[in-house]
């Protein structure tokens, strides 16, 4: 999956070919790649496969999840100077975008120390960057809620508005959906979610609730349902995340983690060439 995930970045940017190619000759180079910003550091996976792709050498001197310092040389790259040049913008691209999320998910991890909840992601996530961007989330130190409409049945209140009766709908999804998928219920008052949980909800999302309402939910699934995990989500930000955290949830999700996230700058600069 990344391997296509990244060729298909590489013929985004090459189109129908790239045009220094054409012109002047190949050479044998080294370029250093640098960080000018400070954060975690998430990409390297993907350039890794980007340049065993185009058969480049690179050696990289932090890790996926590494913090990192402004003037921290990232990686050492070798090969063919056009390879280099081809390659340059989706290397920093990929490094930069999901720098950019690991980072911001570690900020929100660092106001959570203490706290015995899980940071999760949503599903707002740009086409075709789910995986890439759920990856960057773990780099930071999160946890992924599901990847996609597949691998747990979530009933938002748009759902909701098109069924009849909860119960005889969580009776037939349980007949047909396989014996592992959960089901996650969202609710937005404390009557319903004890009534999702009488339904046999695996997990109650507690959406835009106030910090009190979700406190009586947690003691009603404490006295009632001790298995049922509970989440708490709506315009949770790094400000208040921690009043949410003391209600007693299992985890807490945002989808501003990737969409607020602003991108780590890293530069390449060429340091060596010989003409081949």
């Amino acid at each position: 999956m990344i391997k296509s995930f990244v060729k298909k970045a590489l013929e985004e940017d090459i189109g129908r070919g790239d045009l220094f190619s054409l012109v002047g000759k190949n050479s044998f180079a080294s370029a250093t790649i640098t960080c000018k910003d400070e954060g975690v550091f998430a990409g390297r996976r993907y350039v890794k496969t980007l340049c065993k792709m185009n058969k480049l050498d690179i050696t990289f001197y932090v890790k996926d999840g590494s913090v990192i310092h402004k003037g921290d040389v990232i990686a050492i790259i070798e090969g063919k100077s056009k390879a280099i040049l081809r390659c340059e913008r989706v290397m920093l691209n990929l490094m930069q975008h999901a720098s950019g999320i690991a980072t911001n998910v570690a900020r929100y991890k660092k106001v959570l120390e203490g706290y015995d909840v899980k940071l999760l992601d949503t599903r707002k996530t740009r086409p075709h960057l789910r995986v890439f961007e759920k990856y960057a989330i773990r780099c930071g130190g999160g946890t992924n809620h599901r990847m996609g409409l597949d691998d747990c049945l979530m009933l938002k209140d748009t759902h909701l508005k098109t069924i009849d009766d909860l119960k005889l709908f969580m009776h037939e999804a349980r007949a047909k959906l396989p014996f592992t998928c959960k089901v996650e219920i969202e609710c937005e008052d404390v009557e319903f979610a004890k009534f999702a949980m009488q339904c046999g909800a695996d997990i109650v999302m507690c959406d835009n609730m106030s910090c009190e309402s979700i406190e009586q939910v947690v003691a009603y699934k404490k006295s009632h349902f001790p298995h049922v995990l509970l989440e708490a989500s709506g315009n949770i930000t790094q400000e208040s995340i921690c009043t949410y955290a003391k209600t007693g949830v299992d985890a807490i999700s945002s989808g501003s983690l990737i969409h607020q996230a602003t991108w780590l700058d890293f530069s390449m600069r060429i340091t060596h060439k010989t003409i081949l």
